[in-house]
């Protein structure tokens, strides 16, 4: 069967024979981004309440934007309009509207944690102790937040952050952990100093290899023996410019769930390396073996596996540069859009320690392309703005994809990419859904 065949074609026969042959697995009855199983064109078009202008590009199985999208309850205070994902520990996305600001406000900054965060709301900033040690450390040493202030010096940098899993809600078969669909990324602005220049004071020894965090959160079992999340990075990453101890975002001190007083941050690589409510830098002469660095968290496979494999811990590598990728984040999916005006679009896009060299956006499915107008970068891994105006040649249901390319070339996928055991790395294009009415 050739993967170019529309929607009326493969809904025709037995859905989940067509599932087989073009994608080469099950599904579930319906998936985020998915497939809609024993629905032919007829029904899909009433589904969404209008014609398909371009229904015989639409890739088999795949779920209109319109019928993907979600509405689930959110409370997180001064988090109001994110999607809680989960309450223990707290987990909550952000929806593509609501970041479109070119820096991401504090309030529309998702949220990740592993364990619970620690009390820190009354304590003062200045007198937050972390040590600085490891078996590479030359010169082991306590220092405070105001000591860090004082000695060297301060940089502001806009820094994109994406959690390893954004997407995750996308992968069939399902990968467990947090449903992300696309709202876990953001890029503040930060404030604080180099980590290189915290590093070079304490020594760095010839033999040092990764550079590692522990942090103030308790695990979730009450057990403090036990750390919830410990990671870390190579030296060569961690001695990048862009690689901060930060104690301020947007200009304001660190919201106690961003981890006030102080935390990590390194941009670029998923943000589980930008350890929360810091109290310990390690340069380590070996890859930090600390909680979920080992086994197969924020790991995928070397090699590209079949959906469904299971991969043993010895076969899967660690994920350092997140792959390139864009977001719509102007119009909100789901709009009714007249047809005498054009459609304003605007987004983000990033590409881990890459830039991003062009936008494209498609109205039909990606069968065709069109170049969108793209802004340079605040710095080096900040994300970059692109926008584009639209024109419908019918009234109809659309969808407008985005794709982003970096400076190597690399391209997102149209759809999915590679299937791996956790669900990591979706870098699909994103879509959103337009009803364009006379």
């Amino acid at each position: 069967m050739s993967d170019k065949k529309g929607i009326h074609e493969l809904y025709a026969a037995d859905a989940a024979e067509a599932d087989r042959q073009l994608w080469g697995r099950k599904t579930d009855p319906l998936s985020r981004r998915g497939f809609l199983r024993g629905s032919g064109l007829a029904a899909m078009t009433a589904a969404v309440g209008a014609s398909i202008p371009f229904a015989e590009y639409m890739p088999g199985g795949l779920i209109p934007a319109a019928l993907a999208q979600s509405d689930e309850p959110f409370a997180v205070p001064g988090k109001e309009g994110l999607i809680v994902l989960n309450d223990r520990p707290i987990n909550a996305e952000t929806p593509a509207h609501l970041l479109n600001d070119d820096v991401t406000p504090a309030s529309r900054l998702f949220v990740r944690n592993n364990g619970v965060p620690p009390a820190t709301a009354d304590t003062s900033a200045d007198d937050w102790v972390f040590e600085i040690g490891g078996e590479s450390c030359g010169r082991p040493m306590r220092m405070t937040v105001g000591e860090l202030k004082q000695t060297f010096k301060h940089h502001t940098l806009q820094l994109q952050i994406e959690c390893g899993g954004n997407g995750r809600a996308e992968f069939n078969p399902p990968a467990r952990g947090n449903q992300w669909s696309t709202g876990a990324v953001g890029c503040p602005e930060w404030t604080g100093v180099r980590l290189k220049d915290v590093l070079r004071h304490a020594g760095i020894k010839d033999d040092a290899v990764y550079v590692a965090y522990e942090g103030a959160d308790s695990h979730l079992s009450g057990d403090p023996s036990k750390r919830p999340i410990s990671r870390g990075v190579p030296v060569a990453k961690a001695l990048e410019n862009e690689s901060m101890l930060v104690w301020a975002m947007n200009g304001e001190p660190l919201p106690v769930l961003h981890g006030y007083p102080l935390r990590m941050v390194c941009g670029g690589w998923p943000a589980s390396v930008s350890g929360k409510w810091l109290n310990k830098l390690l340069i380590r002469d070996r890859v930090h073996d600390g909680e979920k660095m080992t086994g197969q968290s924020y790991r995928v496979p070397c090699k590209p596996v079949a959906p469904g494999t299971e991969v043993a811990d010895e076969d899967m590598c660690i994920i350092e540069s997140m792959p390139v990728k864009s977001l719509i984040t102007l119009p909100k999916s789901g709009i009714s859009h007249g047809i005498a005006d054009a459609l304003a679009v605007r987004g983000h896009a990033w590409a881990g320690d890459d830039a991003i060299r062009e936008v494209h956006t498609s109205i039909d499915f990606g069968a065709s392309w069109q170049r969108a107008r793209l802004q340079k970068a605040a710095n080096r891994l900040a994300w970059q703005h692109f926008d584009a105006s639209i024109r419908f040649p019918q009234t109809g249901y659309y969808e407008v994809w985005a794709r982003a390319e970096d400076a190597k070339g690399r391209q997102q996928p149209m759809v999915l990419p590679g299937w791996n055991p956790r669900g990591y790395l979706n870098n699909a294009c994103h879509r959103i859904a337009v009803q364009v009415t006379a």
